[in-house]
């Protein structure tokens, strides 16, 4: 048998997976990169994007959104901090739409720098995700 990865993803919420794998696929803020197993340490930022889970080689992967984060390649496997994690299966196109458009109302009457960065971080990964379920 292959060797597997060890990986945990874990939001401000909770520990939403916990599991082994052949392959993680991440989006790093560099680029995406793949966690496999006896993989060197490092640390990355997550941009919003796909967490690519490939459980065994050759299927077809699980696929998360994440919203960012950071992860982590240890010996112990791979840990993904997320700010939040969504299936993609689950993201109701007409929903995420409208919420795009009020951000984009919220960003034309930002009253402040601070106000704007936080709308323009939040259309950020609201973008990525509509690309993906488009």
């Amino acid at each position: 048998m292959a060797d597997m990865l060890h990986f945990e993803i874990v939001s401000p919420e909770r520990l939403l997976k916990d599991a082994q794998a052949a392959m993680v696929v991440v989006p790093g803020s560099d680029g995406d990169f793949a966690a496999l197993p006896a993989h060197a340490p490092m640390m990355s930022t997550i941009r919003p994007g796909v967490v690519e889970i490939y459980e065994t080689e050759g299927e077809n992967p699980e696929q998360l959104f994440v919203k960012g984060g950071l992860a982590q390649i240890s010996a112990e496997g791979l840990t993904i901090l997320a700010e939040e994690a969504i299936h993609l299966e689950e993201v109701d196109a007409a929903d995420l739409a409208q919420k795009i458009a009020d951000a984009e109302s919220d960003l034309a009457v930002a009253a402040d720098d601070v106000a704007r960065a936080a709308v323009e971080k939040e259309l950020a990964w609201m973008a990525a995700l509509s690309e993906l379920v488009s």
